[in-house]
């Protein structure tokens, strides 16, 4: 029997109702749409007591940021995961968001499937694991820094692929001597994260980099990459897009103090 996740939704129905009528059915929802304004949204948390928020960053009386804030402070443990969903790219208010504890943010356009796709593996993640103490502010820089390279480079954050390229690097930040194990060790462990297999794992980050490269800006690509990028060569493959990354944020281990998983 499917698992059966409770979704609130504050943001334009159209969003939603255009596509197919069973489509929350399908990804094991029941869902209630929101006003958009944090403070509905605050009240219907406590009344829906739905398992994920999807919600406008920009809502009226609180925006979306806030709504996290208090939300961890009036319900605490019973808090739910929040995705924020924006019009705009913007690298301050997804730090932001990010710190203040949201699972994903997403940029308009987006398909209803993949969101809600995406809004169930976050759910199923965070049920897998134990009770989780607060994560340690060196985890939550480490975090933000993967995130906005990811954003930089132009991988877009509701497909699959984005979570496990995120995984992967942190993984690999922690412990350098993944990378060269990718096939035996990172893709079973991020698999195992997802409740997916490795296979997926491998194809879904493939198709995230082909996505950055056909969107992202040659400039702020060749920065990160260098010669990879270069007609003759092509985008690089998953261990050497992963490698590059955790390479990168390992070397500026000054900014922040990584935390051993």
């Amino acid at each position: 029997m499917k698992t059966i996740f409770k979704v609130l939704i504050a943001e334009e129905e159209k969003e939603f109702v255009s596509s197919d009528a069973n489509i929350f059915e399908e990804h094991g929802f029941i869902h209630e749409f929101c006003e958009m304004n944090g403070r509905k949204v605050l009240e219907e948390i406590g009344l829906f007591e739905p398992d994920i928020v999807l919600m406008d960053t920009f809502l009226s009386g609180i925006d979306g940021i806030g709504v996290i804030k208090k939300a961890k402070t009036l319900y605490q443990d019973k808090a739910p995961l929040f995705v924020l969903i924006s019009h705009f790219t913007s690298p301050i208010i997804e730090r932001e968001a990010i710190e203040a504890g949201a699972a994903c943010y997403i940029i308009k356009p987006f398909a209803a499937e993949d969101i809600l796709d995406r809004a169930a593996d976050l759910i199923r993640f965070c049920k897998r694991q134990s009770t989780p103490a607060a994560p340690a502010q060196s985890d939550n820089r480490l975090e933000c820094t993967v995130t906005e390279m990811l954003h930089q480079i132009g991988v877009p954050a509701h497909i699959k692929g984005y979570h496990y390229i995120r995984d992967s690097i942190i993984m690999c930040v922690r412990r350098p001597q993944m990378i060269n194990a990718v096939t035996k060790e990172l893709y079973p462990a991020v698999a195992e994260r997802y409740e997916t297999t490795p296979s997926r794992v491998e194809r879904a980050i493939r198709h995230a980099i082909e996505v950055a490269w056909d969107r992202g800006d040659i400039d702020i690509l060749n920065s990160y990459f260098g010669y990879t990028i270069h007609n003759g060569r092509g985008k690089p493959t998953n261990s050497e897009f992963v490698a590059m990354l955790s390479d990168r944020i390992r070397l500026g281990e000054d900014r922040f103090t990584v935390v051993p998983a």
